[in-house]
């Protein structure tokens, strides 16, 4: 297979600038207005492209959306490229511990690895082929989402409407574990529970009382030993709140569930576990909220054809493309991959630390990535 994306003309400097620009922009997700900024950012960076633009208002305080569809007459289905670009990082990240800098191979900053550098990757592969005069093999639609670190519960919809009309996912999304892209995640519930006793004084009338914390004692032994590593199922107790005084006998508590499981049968077995948790306590009651909120993405035949033909276009430019392990993590990629498109997942920047303050990623995948990314979009039919 020959692939023009290989030689195409790219300048790492002039990647690393724009990354730079990017990055600098900080964007946590309920920073609505940071998060505007990098999409002007984004849609700056298409200037001049033959490319029509399609900028969505925000739902619910978040920020909005930006699509981006390569202009032409054509029939056939689009590849969807699929980003995000907000951050986990708060405001003020960038002037305290994880400033923007280099670092030999290295390029720090907030959202760098997770996922402003893959991002930056896929536009300046599409325009190195632009620029070359090489078509892309479909129509190319980018989207850049604003709340996917928060589950995407604003921009979910508008995901699932662009992939339906897909024959091609792309999610540029960090590699993993040197370079390795993802082909498979688990699906991602999120639950909160409650307990509600009785309060009393502590002291004079102990034995009045009955306490919410002491049954969700029980409840995050119970959740927490649902974990089975042979099945793939985890599940954590991640955030507990309770009582109002260190003398009073709590009437409430609260905590935050997370569930990671491998797929959809799973899935529904655990939710259902859960959604029935019993107090051991009868005088405490007990309630459950919450679901699925990203669904199992296996790794399908589509999928693994789809790996093939990447693996062909990476040792067309000069490197060995795997895939990982099924991973825990969640991402966008869930969405699509759960309505039947193909989808590759992890096509971004290579590096470490997402999430900490150790977020890099590094110079030496910049090029090969933008090569692999561009040379999808030139050669995926």
């Amino acid at each position: 297979m020959s692939v023009k994306a290989a030689s195409v003309p790219l300048d790492e400097d002039e990647i690393i600038e724009g990354i730079r620009r990017w990055v600098t922009v900080e964007s946590p997700t309920y920073d609505a207005a940071g998060v505007e900024a990098v999409l002007d950012e984004v849609e700056n960076d298409f200037a001049g492209l033959p490319v029509v633009i399609d900028r969505r208002p925000g739902l619910d305080g978040f920020a909005g959306t930006l699509r981006v569809a390569t202009a032409g007459d054509s029939n056939d289905k689009p590849i969807l490229v699929l980003t995000h670009v907000d951050t986990v990082h708060p405001k003020g990240t960038l002037a305290g511990r994880l400033p923007f800098r280099r670092d030999g191979d290295r390029l720090y900053g907030p959202g760098l690895y997770d996922m402003k550098g893959g991002a930056y990757l896929a536009v300046a592969g599409y325009r190195a082929l632009v620029r070359a005069g090489v078509p892309t093999a479909r129509p190319v639609t980018f989207l850049f989402t604003p709340d996917e670190e928060i589950g995407s519960p604003t921009s979910r919809a508008i995901i699932e409407e662009e992939a339906a009309k897909a024959a091609y996912v792309l999610v540029t999304e960090p590699a993993r574990d040197g370079g390795r892209i993802v082909t498979a995640r688990k699906g991602v519930a999120r639950f909160r529970i409650s307990t509600h006793g009785r309060p009393a004084h502590s002291g004079a009338r102990h034995q009045d009382g009955r306490s919410a914390i002491r049954e969700m004692a029980r409840q995050v032994l119970a959740i927490e030993a649902m974990t089975d590593y042979d099945r793939g199922i985890t599940t954590t107790v991640g955030l507990i709140s309770g009582g109002t005084a260190a003398n009073v006998i709590p009437e409430t508590c609260t905590a935050e569930i997370d569930l990671r499981v491998p797929d959809p049968e799973t899935g529904a077995e655990m939710v259902r576990r859960i959604r029935t948790l019993q107090a051991a306590d009868p005088d405490v009651s007990v309630e459950v909220e919450g679901d699925m909120n990203r669904p199992p993405y296996p790794k399908t035949a589509p999928i693994s054809a789809m790996l093939d033909h990447a693996r062909t276009v990476a040792e067309a430019i000069g490197f060995d493309l795997q895939d990982c392990p099924m991973t825990g993590g969640g991402s966008d990629g869930n969405f699509t991959a759960a309505l039947g498109v193909p989808t590759l997942d992890g096509l971004g920047i290579d590096g470490a630390g997402a999430h900490t303050l150790e977020e890099h990623g590094l110079v030496s995948s910049i090029l090969p990535r933008a090569r692999l990314l561009a040379g999808l979009m030139e050669t995926l039919r």
